[in-house]
């Protein structure tokens, strides 16, 4: 891989680095405000309804009200809790997600009172490694957050969703090899970079789909929010939180996918660079005009997360769990190995045709693997159970026990 240029970042004066900080802050505030309101009024919409109308002109301040409302409720700690880990459990969700910002490319070059600085924290060479690192930190906050509530409930909707988030984790971390094989590098800042004649999802169309379904398991997002959708699971790890507290655990949920929605953008999209036709004109990507491209992507990925929970039903746990294991991880491993045959070829001088024939044929042949074992597993026959399979053990009941005594 080619070392990244990293010469613009480390050179701001330490107040330009705390509004930079506060900036990114309040822009994941601000965008969960509005996530919220948003997608309360889309689905209201397509469920050919009203959405929140009352707060506020059209509803506007719905989602501050809902807030100040958390904020005033009183935060009741249940007798049976480990009261530090069950404090320290919302602040292991939500912190790591807002930290993974930090490396997040929103904008080129900009002057800000005298001062150019890159609209960007900071950035490392391996900046994509550490995003996985510290939204992996998060499980921690759901785990710890069941187990430490001192109930049942609680414990299972923690192990389902910390099990969830692990298993997504996995085939996102794999769909991001074909992108730093392509770019050579695992800047942030580098990745936009090589994106600016070509964007990855035209390239690496299978990454981009493996990446889009992890997203969406790994934030516990309908069509797979399953810690929270069977009745015995009640509301899942956070049953037994209320307040502030339960308020954390929103607030991660929606920088979870303010995150994740960001890193889709810099990995596939461009980055901040201006979609067509907006490329064309002089000067779309210069300025604090990428700021507003960049922004346009994260909400498009937002409006589809609502969207999907508009249209889909829940998926039972044990087909969400193969999706993951049997069929995005094993997709990605493939087209990891079709990538770097093609990436090969390319730097080889090979023609360009060469490479076209090596991934369709891949891809074809996946299909084909595909349906032979959908068709295989469909037509296998199974053994008829016997008539008592699947039966409860039942003690007999008190008054049959009598009624047998009395019939002898």
């Amino acid at each position: 891989m080619t070392s990244p240029d990293l010469s613009a970042f480390g050179h701001d004066p330490w107040w330009l680095m705390i509004a930079k900080a506060l900036g990114i802050f309040v822009f994941l505030l601000l965008t969960v405000l509005v996530a919220i309101l948003v997608e309360r009024k889309v689905l209201g919409r397509m469920q050919m309804r009203f959405g929140p109308n009352r707060v506020g002109p059209f509803g506007l301040l719905q989602s501050l009200a809902d807030g100040i409302k958390l904020a005033l409720k009183e935060g009741l700690i249940p007798a049976g809790v480990d009261k530090p880990i069950y404090l320290l459990a919302p602040v292991l969700s939500v912190i790591p997600a807002i930290m993974a910002f930090a490396v997040i490319p929103m904008g080129g070059t900009v002057s800000v009172f005298g001062h150019t600085t890159p609209l960007q924290l900071t950035d490392l060479p391996v900046a994509v490694l550490y995003v996985l690192a510290v939204t992996s930190i998060g499980v921690y906050g759901i785990v710890l957050a069941g187990w430490a509530s001192g109930s049942t409930y609680p414990l299972l909707g923690g192990l389902r969703s910390s099990a969830q988030v692990i298993s997504y984790e996995i085939a996102m971390a794999l769909s991001f090899a074909a992108v730093f094989l392509y770019a050579g590098t695992m800047s942030t800042s580098g990745i936009v970079a090589a994106q600016h004649d070509t964007w990855y999802v035209f390239l690496l169309l299978p990454s981009f789909l493996v990446y889009v379904t992890s997203m969406v398991g790994e934030t516990n997002r309908a069509p797979f929010d399953l810690p929270e959708a069977e009745g015995e699971l009640v509301g899942g790890f956070h049953t037994e939180y209320s307040s502030l507290k339960f308020a954390m655990f929103m607030l991660a949920e929606y920088v979870n996918m303010t995150t994740v929605s960001a890193l889709a953008t810099t990995m596939f999209l461009g980055g901040w660079h201006a979609p067509f036709p907006f490329n064309l004109i002089d000067g779309a990507n210069s300025g604090w005009w990428p700021l507003v491209w960049f922004v346009a992507k994260v909400w498009t990925f937002l409006f589809f997360y609502i969207w999907l929970r508009a249209t889909l039903p829940r998926l039972r746990y044990d087909q969400f769990m193969a999706l993951g294991w049997k069929v995005l991880i094993p997709l990605s491993l493939g087209w990891i190995v079709v990538v770097a045959v093609t990436h090969q070829l390319r730097a080889e001088g090979s023609p360009s045709w060469m490479t076209a024939v090596v991934s369709i044929g891949a891809l074809a042949g996946a299909a084909l693997l595909l349906l032979i074992w959908h068709a295989v597993r469909h037509n296998t026959t199974v053994a008829p159970p016997p008539p008592d399979a699947g039966a409860f053990p039942v003690p007999p009941l008190p008054n049959k026990e009598v009624a047998d005594v009395q019939g002898r």
